[in-house]
């Protein structure tokens, strides 16, 4: 087997009931040595092929370590060609892949609409049929392949949407008389605005294609001559389902494509004068940088996003911009500076009304605040317990207890946490309680950030002695991941 290629181990080599027996109980100690023993392979091409360290490897095999993490069971599993079902996963890509040829068309990368694009309304609807054309004629597995690579980063990011602080140019006159008015553009905002509550609360990307065509057609009917209010009117529904694009994309891990989609949707928003709208899409990018640990890149577009909309973001959108800002804090460890952008978050929701602002954003309300507080709090809780990790549980349990049950993807990532907190505190039983839960709401959604999130309670269910209720929670845990 190559070291950086690796092949299938031999057939005899997997039917072993000794190492079939070490796969099934996750002991990879025994299974490292069995398969350096029979299978010939030195401890340094199971570590290229497993993405390890050497050392680690030696540590695992000598039972010093065990694995606890589900990302490195996945790595064993692919790098190693050991079928999904003998680990405890379901089957993994390489063991249902095919050799169907890959269509020509590529979608468009997130350079195209990033490169020194033009801000001018005509080049959007070019770009946007561009994305969503190309995205439509490959199938799922094509478009995860061509767009889960990186996404931008830094100056270069920050550079492409420099245009949006700048006014919107006017429209070049098109050819085509457009055939729609202003009730068919409030049936497509309808569209949009029921794609974006199906998203929030059932999440992943199981209705992906039907927001992309929906944009699509968005985007030929921008392509014909349209009345102004028409005109705008379909560059703020375009705006809403790029939006929505881009959450579905990032939620399933798709980081270029979600930031393809979320530029689009700035550009949108740009050309329908929604500045409040724009400043969402760059909090829903500063909220992408976060998560893949750029808090610096986070806290530039909440601040250009603050710039942007100072005259229209009503209370409810400025919480929101101040949530994102305390979360790029707390992740640079500057934790006076959290508490003083928590605390304006939540002076400015008391001055919220109930009908004063956009229905995207009415989500944003007390729960919603004690939910991403108590996140923040919780990160800050893994690397200081004792400090953190009871106010983190108070401050979650209120967001659990406000949005209940129908809150879908939010609750299970709510009841996830909370898990997490109990197991930092050494609270086995009600984190065991709590984790019960998780899985079952996780079960609920499609959200592919909820699996992520339920695999960091993994490994607190590891090595614990030999509770029964334990075992039992880390194999709930791990047959929905697995699944």
């Amino acid at each position: 087997m190559d070291a950086t290629t690796p092949g299938s181990l031999a057939a005899e080599i997997l039917e072993r009931e000794d190492l079939k027996q070490a796969l099934a109980e996750h002991d990879f100690a025994a299974a490292f040595a069995l398969i350096k023993k029979w299978g010939g392979l030195s401890q340094n091409r199971i570590a290229v092929a497993c993405q390890l360290t050497p050392s680690k490897v030696s540590t695992i095999i000598s039972g010093q370590q065990q694995i606890t993490s589900f990302e490195v069971i996945c790595r064993i599993a692919d790098g190693l060609r050991i079928p999904g079902r003998m680990v405890g996963l379901a089957d993994r890509p390489w063991e249902v892949q095919t050799d169907t040829p890959e269509p020509a068309s590529r979608p468009a990368q997130a350079s195209h609409l990033s490169d020194e694009a033009s801000w001018r309304p005509a080049k959007t609807v070019d770009l946007a049929a561009e994305l969503t054309r190309s995205d439509l004629v490959m199938d799922r597995r094509a478009v995860t392949r061509a767009l889960s690579g990186a996404a931008l980063f830094g100056v270069a990011l920050l550079d492409s949407i420099e245009g949006w602080l700048q006014p919107a140019p006017p429209c070049t006159p098109r050819c085509q008389r457009g055939r729609i008015g202003m009730r068919e553009v409030e049936e497509l905002e309808g569209t949009a605005r029921a794609f974006r509550a199906w998203d929030h609360r059932y999440g992943g990307g199981l209705r992906r294609k039907a927001v992309v065509g929906q944009l699509n057609e968005v985007a030929g009917h921008l392509e014909e001559h349209q009345a102004p209010n028409v005109e705008h009117g379909l560059f703020r529904v375009m705006a809403y389902l790029g939006g929505t694009a881009a959450t579905i994309a990032w939620d399933s891990g798709l980081q270029k494509q979600a930031q393809s989609y979320y530029l689009l949707a700035l550009r949108a928003a740009h050309a329908a004068g929604d500045d409040a709208f724009g400043a969402n899409i760059l909090a829903g990018m500063a909220r992408q940088m976060l998560y893949r640990d750029r808090p610096q890149d986070a806290l530039e577009l909440v601040h250009l996003a603050r710039k942007g909309a100072s005259a229209t973001a009503g209370p409810r959108l400025r919480a929101m911009l101040h949530t994102r800002e305390a979360w790029a804090y707390a992740a640079m460890g500057r934790g006076a500076a959290f508490r003083r952008a928590s605390g304006e978050a939540s002076e400015a929701l008391t001055n919220a009304g109930t009908d004063d602002e956009p229905y995207w954003i009415k989500y944003f309300d007390e729960a919603e605040l004690a939910g991403v507080t108590g996140g923040r709090l919780l990160e800050m809780a893994r690397k200081e317990p004792k400090q953190h990790a009871q106010q983190a549980a108070d401050t979650i349990r209120k967001a659990v207890a406000q949005r209940g049950t129908e809150a879908g993807r939010s609750h299970a990532l709510d009841t996830i946490g909370l898990a997490e907190c109990h197991f930092l505190m050494g609270d086995v039983t009600s984190a065991v309680d709590l984790t019960g839960q998780a899985v079952a709401a996780a079960a609920r959604t499609q959200s592919a950030r909820v699996r992520t999130q339920l695999g960091q309670l993994y490994p607190y269910t590891v090595d614990r002695g030999a509770s029964q209720r334990i075992a039992e929670a880390r194999t709930m845990i791990r047959d929905l991941l697995s699944s």
